[in-house]
């Protein structure tokens, strides 16, 4: 089957390069957004550091220093696959075990997340990249939600807690999965949460993420 895609006993052909005396950072922080990217690009002194490179675009990679502490930087694209190979050349680049990624996803109950940020405690895996770094299973642990729950919660920032659901097809969230998802106790829709947590689990690195509810599926709920 498809799931059982994980192999832990053999080397993958082609492997990310881990440059082991690239810059030091204390952390990496990813958006998906141009508008913070350009705020960033218009509020901080950044120095082009590296890029993530490919046949639709490079993406550039820039470090800056704020408040004694120096971050990486980088917009990534939308979805699992692309966002994830994206985090995986940026080890050729600095050096972190942190990454701070944050975006925007759908909300699948107004009535406890519309407004607020989601902090989501388990996603589950429905996309296929996250089936190449960990065994199969419905869900994965965001592990470290705490973490980003006690930063709003001291930044008095609005926040709920609570599963959400990454899926690979924007135009395939239908009626029935939402349904099932909402009853599983999913909160949110995105495309990447899933996906990032494995492959950070794989390779050893702490992710902290949330997401912005953007907007109400198909303004039904």
């Amino acid at each position: 089957m498809i799931i059982d895609s994980f192999d832990s006993q053999s080397e993958p052909k082609i492997n990310p390069w881990i440059k082991e005396d690239a810059l030091a950072a204390d952390a990496c922080i990813i958006t998906f957004s141009y508008i913070i990217e350009k705020y960033v690009q218009d509020h901080y002194d950044l120095e082009q550091i590296g890029e993530s490179v490919a046949v639709t675009g490079n993406l550039p990679i820039y470090q800056f220093s704020h408040n004694g502490k120096r971050f990486a930087f980088l917009k990534t694209y939308a979805g699992a696959p692309a966002c994830v190979a994206t985090i995986e050349d940026t080890l050729s680049v600095f050096r972190t075990d942190k990454y701070i990624v944050f975006g925007g996803s759908g909300c699948l109950n107004k009535k406890i997340a519309h407004g607020k940020v989601m902090v989501p405690t388990e996603a589950y895996r429905d996309e296929g990249t996250s089936y190449h770094y960990a065994p199969a299973s419905d869900y994965i642990t965001i592990r470290n939600s705490d973490v980003v729950a006690k930063f709003m919660e001291e930044s008095r920032i609005p926040y709920v807690e609570g599963k959400t659901w990454t899926t690979d097809s924007f135009y395939r969230e239908t009626g029935n999965n939402f349904e099932r998802r909402k009853a599983d106790g999913c909160i949110s829709v995105e495309m990447e949460c899933s996906a990032i947590q494995s492959m950070c689990d794989f390779r050893n690195l702490n992710l902290y993420i949330w997401a912005i509810m953007m907007n109400c599926i198909l303004g039904i709920i």
